[in-house]
């Protein structure tokens, strides 16, 4: 997965809910942008869905992105993404460059729709 390139590992909740329902279709309304960046940049959205659940909204949605199962939030807490109330998965987005390193994190709990134009925002940043 960490293969030398830019990457958007984006954590939501629940496939289906609402507001994490808004913010993948928010990234794949920009998927193409991310993609034609210089260098390319690939997304990918987590949850703790099974694998089934994310085939299933992945083509209700027709995501053109990656899809990964966390069901026992060993990702979620190899980056450090909290639970809210001790059990509600944060929503939150890393930008992870080449060297595989964290270079932005935004926490996108209240704000889907905002969420993409932040991280195009300072990914635009990183390569000036």
């Amino acid at each position: 997965m960490l293969d030398g390139q830019w990457k958007i590992f984006f954590f939501y909740a629940k496939s289906g809910s609402p507001t994490c329902k808004r913010g993948c279709l928010s990234f794949k309304e920009q998927y193409e942008l991310f993609r034609s960046l210089d260098p390319p940049v690939e997304v990918v959205g987590i949850s703790q869905d099974s694998v089934e659940q994310h085939e299933e909204f992945k083509k209700e949605l027709e995501l053109p992105f990656i899809l990964l199962s966390d069901p026992d939030r060993k990702v979620a807490e190899m980056f450090g993404v909290p639970l809210h109330l001790g059990k509600f998965p944060s929503k939150s987005s890393f930008v992870v460059g080449p060297d595989n390193t964290i270079h932005h994190v935004y926490d996108w709990l209240f704000r889907p729709r905002k969420h993409v134009a932040v991280i195009l925002s300072a990914l635009s940043g990183m390569n000036e």
